[in-house]
This record gives C-alpha cells, sequence and structure tokens, in this order.
C-alpha cells in the first residue's frame, strides 16, 4: 500500500494575495503563526474545520489549497 502525504499551497496562495503572511494568515483563521509555519511544511495536518477557514480566506476550495500526493 502506498503512503499518501497531504500537502498543500499555502505558500503560493499567501504570495498572490498580495505577499500575506504567516502571521496574517494564522489572524485570519484564529490559530498561531506556528501553526500556519507546521502546515506549510507538512508537520501538521489541519483539521477539517480548519482547512474550510483557510480556504475561505483565499475565496477557493480546500482542494485547492490541500492535495494528496502518493509517496
Amino acid at each position: 500500500m502506498e503512503k499518501l502525504s497531504l500537502r498543500n499551497n499555502l505558500r503560493r496562495l499567501r504570495f498572490d494575495r498580495d505577499e500575506m503572511t504567516q502571521q496574517q494568515l494564522a489572524d485570519a483563521v484564529g490559530v498561531t503563526r506556528q501553526t500556519i509555519v507546521a502546515i506549510e511544511k507538512g508537520n501538521y495536518s489541519p483539521s477539517l474545520e480548519l482547512a474550510f477557514r483557510i480556504a475561505r480566506v483565499f475565496n477557493t476550495t480546500v482542494e485547492d489549497v490541500f492535495y494528496i500526493e502518493a509517496g
């Protein structure tokens, strides 16, 4: 069975949103900057609720923010 990893486009989305900082995103979704850092690095998988809140900040779908990659 192949290993699946949750990946994300947070850095690109933040850059495209006038170079939004990790702190600005954290403030917008109600978490710490460290949480955003961990999500971006792939060290932490957000809850479904947090994933939706992040997608809403960027006015996009959860699938545009997060995706599964076979490893």
